[in-house]
């Protein structure tokens, strides 16, 4: 994908916004091109042991470290460790996490950031966009592939289409600070102004950027067929998140067919990680070993 210059982003961006929308509405541009077969790989996301790994507890049953121990008994080629859970940043520690994953035959395959990119106060953007710039470094001293980002939500007295623009131009910023470093901005599909997979694929539409990707969350789209929306923006995903359920609007949550995932990852040739993310009830230390072996199985 070429690289669109900042200036022409943004006003390519507030043209399209002054049509009514981001972009017309029709096939995604772009995707992203792949050689070989599919491949895919498997990771976890350490957010499946987020009650454990909780560091607003005054003690966590679990860290970073034996949460990397914990993921090379399992059926794994990598781990995506997620920032809220590092009780530090420095250079020291993360050479430390790196080393014990490359001791155990791990990848990171990435890592995941919060932010909100919706902010309509200037400073409280700028230090969202510090922050994912500094996750940007953190992740390449990690050896990782990914930094998984979200858009955010529109706020009280906001509008959506001024919300989108800022942030636009703030993953458009990003993605040239990624760049420097290798990594890939990838945006997940979580509700706010990626609820649908229309409001989705505007925002990949307008990002021009080879640093830039989508995070294919498989449970966060809540519509009537998530699994043909799914598939629409499979062709942009840089890395893919698994959950074990899925939910159709207006329904319960139903167990997800994870052959039927993996097919839809298969049929835009995926080539990368695709890392499991537990957020049902089932208590983790149980679940997580048996759907493991059952990706494993699939991914095959």
């Amino acid at each position: 994908m070429a690289v669109l210059h900042r200036r022409n982003f943004l006003a390519a961006s507030l043209a399209a916004g002054a049509m009514g929308g981001l972009a017309p509405r029709g096939p995604a541009i772009d995707p992203i091109r792949r050689q070989g077969r599919p491949q895919l790989r498997l990771s976890l996301s350490a957010y499946s042991f987020r009650n454990a790994l909780n560091l607003k507890q005054p003690q966590p049953t679990m860290n970073l470290e034996s949460f990397i121990d914990l993921a090379a008994t399992l059926p794994l080629d990598a781990v995506e460790l997620t920032a809220y859970y590092f009780p530090e940043t420095s250079p020291r520690y993360l050479a430390r996490l790196k080393g014990r994953c490359t001791r155990l035959g791990l990848d990171v395959s990435g890592t995941a950031v919060g932010n909100n990119f919706c902010r309509t106060n200037a400073s409280r953007l700028k230090e969202e966009i510090a922050h994912v710039k500094t996750w940007i470094e953190h992740t390449s001293r990690l050896g990782g592939k990914t930094l998984r980002i979200f858009a955010g939500q529109v706020e009280p007295g906001d509008h959506e289409e001024r919300a989108r623009q800022r942030c636009l131009e703030a993953i458009h910023e990003c993605c040239e600070h990624a760049g420097q470093f290798g990594v890939y901005l990838a945006l997940e599909n979580h509700g706010g102004i990626t609820a649908t997979p229309d409001a989705m694929l505007d925002l990949v539409r307008a990002v021009k950027s080879e640093w830039f990707g989508v995070n294919l969350d498989t449970g966060n789209f809540h519509t009537a067929d998530p699994y043909a929306d799914l598939a629409r923006l499979a062709p942009y995903a840089v890395v893919a998140q698994i959950k074990t359920e899925i939910r159709r609007a207006g329904k319960s949550a139903e167990p997800a067919d994870l052959r039927r995932l993996l097919q839809i990852l298969r049929d835009v040739n995926f080539r990368g990680y695709v890392a499991l993310e537990h957020e049902a009830n089932e208590d983790p230390k149980v679940a997580v070993p048996r759907h493991l072996r059952t990706l494993r199985e699939l991914c095959s």
